[in-house]
């Protein structure tokens, strides 16, 4: 089965900060942005944003809590980008396999 890749999923995954979040909040079960932006060099309203984009993507969900709304991963989701990064993974193996095996039939013909 071929797994398609979903630009914007990777978008949202390819900023460090974001990377990060997702990892503090699957450490931690889940957070705000006030508990967020207390663990990262970034600000509350930055931590928002970044948060808005993950969920556009489906990454995270957020449901009120209190005054702020508090954030998980989406773990169906987030197994979604895995998949997709190994079958990115598989195809470059496969390419490089077969990069190796033309440079050594090269490298043989030049010594024959």
């Amino acid at each position: 089965m071929s797994v398609g890749v979903d630009d914007d999923l990777w978008s949202a995954v390819g900023d460090p900060t974001r990377r990060r979040m997702l990892d503090l909040l699957l450490a931690d079960g889940g957070g705000t942005a006030t508990t967020l932006s207390d663990q990262l060099p970034v600000t509350r309203q930055a931590v928002a944003k970044h948060l808005g984009v993950l969920g556009r993507v489906g990454l995270v969900h957020g449901t009120p809590a209190g005054r702020e709304r508090r954030y998980e991963v989406d773990e169906a989701q987030l197994a979604r980008a895995v998949a997709q990064l190994s079958a990115v993974g598989a195809t470059w193996d496969a390419r490089l396999r077969r990069i190796k095996r033309i440079a050594e039939a090269i490298q043989r013909d030049q010594r024959s």
